[in-house]
Parts: structure tokens; C-alpha cells; sequence
């Protein structure tokens, strides 16, 4: 089955965003039914873990999830399952990419909370792209009626890169969020992202849902971006070592509440997962062009 379609003259949809060479996803790997959250981000910002910890939290709040890391560090689930769990390609690779020899528990793991847990992998370094394994790793779930018992998918995605390959995900996402910090670079690949978001909203039904300011005690560089582009925070999470800790220890936040300084932080994850849970509202944002950046928050 091709993964996708061509757009020809005799499709009403055109290319993806302007000057774009992607191509509109197959219609037959559409996730319906379900909240499809993709979460974004400069690398290292803190993706995993808070994507983790939201996932907890929404099964706390009796959600049935799916969190689908996208990055070939397939590192995404790593406190959930407690492991680096086998990666969609991986399974593929052992049947030869025969996919209906495979089941679900060759790549599906449970995870704390009764999480369900996927990573897509990716392809060997320089020799393919990562929106193959997105569509890959979709096409198994749906194969599998994997999506039909889910309240929430979370795409967990690689990074700040933007090329077509790891937009993938917005092809099948609600909405869109990005982690950033209180800081310049952060901020300036939030942009980017917001503008990769802008493309594909076009043509998918993807739209921007908010910021999450990780690793940051105060927001003044933000509420000044925000001021000119209008994306707001979702939520904020200080800068805290018990959550640098938690990753190493293999745990979510949530496994370790006895830590007194976690309690707010823990609040606000539950108070960040009733608003996802109750459905993100689209936040209409327009991203600003690199110099404007600069010129805003570049030269203090």
C-alpha cells in the first residue's frame, strides 16, 4: 500500500505550504475518533519527559493513551516501560518488512499507568526519512485496531526539524504543542515550528494549541513573544534537579511524590491534563520572521 498519494491536477488539494514538494497523506491513514496531540520542540528541551509525564496524567484522569515516540533515540517512553523498548522498525526488520506477520505485542509495550507505548525508530543515518516511519508505525496501528480504544495519541517528535519527514506528524494531529524555555533559542525554534504548523494547516486539520514553558522559573522573554505573535503557555515547570533526576532513575514525576518540592509541579501537570482532556483550544498565532527575533529578544 502506498503511504501516499501524488498531488496530481485532478486533486483538489495542493502541495503542502508554499514552494513545498511533500505530498498530501493517504486518506486511509486518517486517525479518527480519537484527541491527537503532536508535541514539538528544541532538542533537549525536555520533549520526553513532559510528554511522559502528561501521558500519566491523563491516565489519572481515566484517558486511555497512546504515546508514540518519533525520534530514532527511541528514547521517548524510556520512564514509562523503564527500557528502551524495541522500535517499529526494529519488528519490521526482524519479518523483513512483511507487516502482516506482525502482532501487537511486537511493538506495543505497557507503561506506567497502563500508557501504551510506541517507537516508531527511524531509518539507518542518511538513508531515508522519518515521515516513512511515522506512516509506517500509523498504518500498524490502524492495521491492528490499536486506535480505536484510545482517548489521546501524543506524538513525541524529534527535535526542532521541521523538513517534511518529521511534520509528519501534524498530518495527523488536532493540535499542536510546542516545549520551550524562558530563553532566546528556545523561543526562536518555537518559531520556526509555529511556521511549520502554519503550512500544514492549510491542508490538514492541525492548528496550534499552545506553549509549554519547561525548565523555566519566570516567563518575561516569553510573554514578550507572545505579546507579537500571540501563542500563550499551557503551563509552566520550573527549573528543578528532582526532575533531571527522575529521567536518570527511570521515573515519571508521578513515582515520585515523595519529594515535598514536586507537589505544585505535579499539580500542574494534572491541571495541564484536565485542559487537554476537556479538548485544546486552537490559539490563532503568526510567527515572526527570523531578524524580528533578533531584534526583539537577540541583542540583551
Amino acid at each position: 500500500m502506498n503511504l501516499h498519494r501524488p498531488i496530481t491536477a485532478g486533486n483538489q488539494s495542493p502541495p503542502d505550504g508554499e514552494g513545498s514538494v511533500q505530498v498530501k497523506s493517504d486518506v486511509s491513514m486518517d486517525i479518527d475518533g480519537t484527541q491527537v496531540i503532536a508535541i514539538y520542540g528544541k532538542g533537549g528541551i525536555g520533549k520526553s519527559t513532559t510528554s511522559s509525564n502528561i501521558s500519566v496524567a491523563l491516565t489519572r484522569l481515566g484517558k486511555r493513551v497512546l504515546q508514540i515516540g518519533c525520534d530514532p533515540k527511541h528514547d521517548s517512553t524510556y520512564t514509562l516501560t523503564k527500557r528502551l523498548v524495541p522500535t517499529v522498525i526494529d519488528a519490521l526488520a526482524d519479518v523483513e518488512f512483511h507487516s502482516e506477520e506482525l502482532s501487537p505485542e511486537d511493538f506495543v509495550y505497557e507503561g506506567v499507568g497502563g500508557v501504551l507505548c510506541v517507537e516508531a525508530g527511524g531509518p539507518p543515518a542518511g538513508t531515508g526519512c522519518g515521515g516513512y516511519v511515522v506512516g509506517q508505525t500509523v498504518k500498524l496501528l490502524k492495521e491492528h485496531h490499536l486506535l480505536e480504544d484510545t482517548d489521546v495519541v501524543i506524538f513525541d517528535v524529534l527535535g526542532d526539524v521541521v523538513c517534511g519527514g518529521f511534520a509528519a506528524p501534524l498530518q495527523h494531529a488536532d493540535k499542536a504543542l510546542v516545549i520551550t524555555a524562558n530563553d532566546f533559542d528556545s523561543i526562536f525554534a518555537m518559531n520556526r515550528i509555529i511556521a511549520a504548523i502554519a503550512a500544514k494547516s492549510k491542508n490538514y486539520d492541525v492548528r496550534m494549541g499552545g506553549c509549554i514553558a519547561n525548565r523555566s522559573d519566570s516567563t518575561d522573554q516569553l510573554d514578550k513573544y507572545a505579546a507579537e505573535t500571540g501563542v500563550k503557555p499551557l503551563a509552566l515547570f520550573p527549573q528543578l534537579d528532582v526532575i533531571r533526576r527522575s529521567r536518570l532513575q527511570k521515573k515519571t514525576l508521578f513515582e515520585m511524590d515523595s519529594e515535598p518540592e514536586l507537589t505544585p509541579v505535579l499539580d500542574e501537570y494534572m491541571r495541564l491534563a484536565e485542559h487537554i482532556a476537556n479538548g485544546v483550544n486552537m490559539q490563532s498565532v503568526t510567527p515572526m520572521k527570523d531578524r524580528e527575533i533578533f531584534d526583539l529578544l537577540g541583542f540583551e
